[in-house]
Parts: structure tokens; sequence; C-alpha cells
């Protein structure tokens, strides 16, 4: 009798704890535009022309308000109703102004659209540009496939991208892309941090007695071996006695590609980027395989 009263106290308190974490349910009107990609383009191009002197560009931070897609953030406005309110009426004892007049609220919807698709990750509000100009890029000029793999073709050595979009921001990919030192914005908002290149993925170079040395990806180690998987795509194992071992600070990804890349080439990458994976499905559509979508 003890036992089972205490499993349904467990119970209870499980449910009541999970139902505390669950964001609670828009009541306020639906956006007319959520899941409308174009609108979400339009959305994007009205924040960046109204929004960024205060808010950062791609929901980072700016100079004088708070980020609006940084994780970890707590949000008191997370609904597209509470959203659209804070835009149209501003917040009260906050410097945000109120948008009512000088948007319609088709514009103010469209900007809630896109805040909503920045606090998702970057297929949630893919980078305007050239997907298959992108893509092109990626094999070419880019020359991203000879460290990584999408969708089974390309390299080993670094990362699968193939559900890149679906696991990163926008801003997260754009500083792969651009920086040796990725900034990370944490709940603090305006004050970033910087993170070192990912411990998960350090490059080393192992000389061994009589052949040529090795470098490439540290894959494992311990006290006695280490696993690395070279340029040449090959896993290679080592006796650690029998080795020298030589960690680089510098990783392998290249950092300069919006100087090697010209602007158009640069924005149809990032373009290409932010979709690799799967895109959300509109809302109340269930997918059926093999058959047409459905509300």
């Amino acid at each position: 009798m003890r036992i089972a009263l205490a499993l349904a106290v467990l119970a209870l308190t499980v449910t009541t704890a999970d139902a505390q974490r669950r964001p609670a349910p828009d009541t306020g009107p639906r956006n007319p535009f959520a899941d409308n990609q174009a609108a979400i383009d339009e959305g994007r191009s009205l924040y960046n022309s109204t929004c960024t002197s205060c808010h950062g560009a791609n929901g980072a931070a700016g100079e004088f308000g708070p980020g609006l897609a940084i994780p970890g953030r707590s949000y008191a406005r997370t609904t597209d109703s509470q959203i659209f309110d804070a835009i149209q009426h501003g917040i009260t004892g906050t410097p945000m102004p109120a948008q009512q007049g000088k948007l319609s609220d088709d514009q103010i919807w469209k900007i809630t659209a896109y805040v909503k698709g920045l606090r998702g990750t970057a297929i949630d509000a893919p980078s305007p540009g050239d997907v298959a100009a992108g893509e092109a890029v990626f094999w070419d000029k880019g020359d991203c496939g000879s460290c990584h793999m999408v969708k089974g073709r390309g390299s080993i050595i670094g990362p699968d991208l193939s559900n890149l979009g679906n696991l990163r921001k926008t801003n997260s990919i754009i500083d792969a892309l651009t920086k040796e030192q990725h900034r990370v914005y944490g709940p603090g908002g305006a004050q970033p941090h910087l993170l070192t290149p990912l411990p998960t993925w350090p490059v080393v170079s192992v000389t061994v007695p009589g052949r040529p040395p090795v470098r490439g990806v540290l894959r494992n180690e311990d006290s006695f071996s280490l696993q690395v998987m070279g340029l040449d795509q090959q896993l290679h194992l080592f006796d650690r006695s029998k080795v020298k071992v030589v960690y680089e600070q510098k990783s392998l990804m290249p950092s300069d590609y919006d100087k090697k890349l010209s602007k158009d080439e640069f924005d149809n990458l990032v373009a290409y980027l932010t979709r690799l994976g799967v895109p959300p499905q509109p809302s109340g559509a269930v997918h059926m395989p093999g058959g047409p979508e459905r509300d």
C-alpha cells in the first residue's frame, strides 16, 4: 500500500513538473503568415531595415537590445501573439518602441514569423540565396567536400553536414566559415563569450620512425594508443610508446570563406548550408509516407 501510494505521488510530481515545463498555449490570434517561407523572407528584410539598429542581425544581440534568438535565454514573450504585441505596442519600461502606425499589421506578423523562425535552428529560417549555386560552391570552389560529407557524398575526415540546418543556428554556421574562434551568445545578451574550436575534432601530426608522418583528426586516445582519421581518409591506429604526437592549435576548417568567395558566392553557400536537413512541416500538416500532405 505504501509503495503504491509513493508511486502515485511520484507520478503526480513528475506530471506536474512536466506540465510546468511546457510552454503555455497561444490563445491569441494565429499568425496568418506562419510557415509561409516567402512571408518569412519578407519579414527578414523588414527586420533588417527596422530592428537591427537595436537588436543584432540574425537574432544575436545588438548595442541596445537583447538577442532575440539566443540559446538558453528565457523569453518573456514566446507565442506569436505575444511577439506581435511587443512589436506593435512596444514594451513599457524599456527602450522598445511601438511600431504601430509605422508598420502595417501584415508587416508586423511577417517580422513575428521571422523572429519565431530564428528561435529554432537555421532550417526554420534559412538564409536567402541561390541554393543550387551554393551547392556548386560547396563541392567546387569552396572545396568543402574534401573534409565533409553530405548525404553520402564527400569525405569522412570532418563531421557529416547532412543535418546541419537542423542542428545549428545561422549565426553559428556563418561564424564557422569566417572565424577561428566562434562567438557564442549566452543568456546575458550582448556580452559575447569566445568558444575555442571544438575539442572533438583536434588536429594532430604523428611521426612514425621509418615512414612519412600522418596528419589528421584525432578520433580517440588513451595512455597506450591513439586513433587518427588521416587526411588520406584512412583510420590509423598507433602504439603511443612508438610514435611522437604533436597537437596542433589550429583547426583544419578554413575561416576565410568570406574573403576567398565573392559576396554572392558566400551568400549562396550559406543559403545551401542552412537548408541541409528536414524542413519543418507546416502547422497542422500530417506527412503520409508515399502520399500527399493532409491537414
